[in-house]
């Protein structure tokens, strides 16, 4: 089967398909992860926000948001569901994602805060370490940014 890659406001997903992704998103970092925090934080429905999906035979293969900060894109919430790691799916929807908000304001930087031991996954799209390590939720992030003439 051929994976799909989708980008869309959280308002025209198909309210099943939207289910499967919050419950992908909750499944990995709040039960896998073991991280109790409010998943649900109101960013997806910002003014601009995109929620990305890999979708394979109905099944919700990975996930990632967009987010419109006006100096800055955002990336987060990048989950690939276990039975999909290894398959370059996360990778999709970052390409996706990067390709799509490049083209709309291609002066803008990019910003994430990545789990420390994916910050080299990052790597491999421009981005770079722009700070301290932190904990949260017990597990360690750096943030990280992605100049906007960042060659991949």
């Amino acid at each position: 089967m051929t994976v799909g890659i989708h980008l869309s406001p959280l308002a025209e997903i198909p309210p099943a398909t939207l289910y499967r992704i919050l419950w992908l998103r909750v499944s990995v970092f709040v039960v896998e992860q073991q991280a109790a925090y409010p998943e649900l934080d109101g960013r997806d429905i910002e003014p601009g926000a995109l929620i990305g999906w890999a979708e394979e035979g109905g099944e919700i293969l990975g996930t990632l948001r967009l987010l419109d900060e006006r100096e800055q894109w955002r990336i987060g919430r990048v989950v690939t569901s276990s039975a999909a790691r290894g398959r370059g799916v996360g990778a999709d929807l970052m390409r996706r994602a990067i390709d799509h908000a490049a083209g709309l304001d291609p002066a803008r930087p990019f910003v994430l805060d990545a789990q420390e031991h994916l910050a080299g996954w990052y790597g491999r799209f421009g981005f770079v370490t722009s700070g301290p390590s932190y904990i949260e939720d017990r597990i360690p992030h750096v943030p990280m940014t992605r100049a906007a003439d960042a060659a991949v």
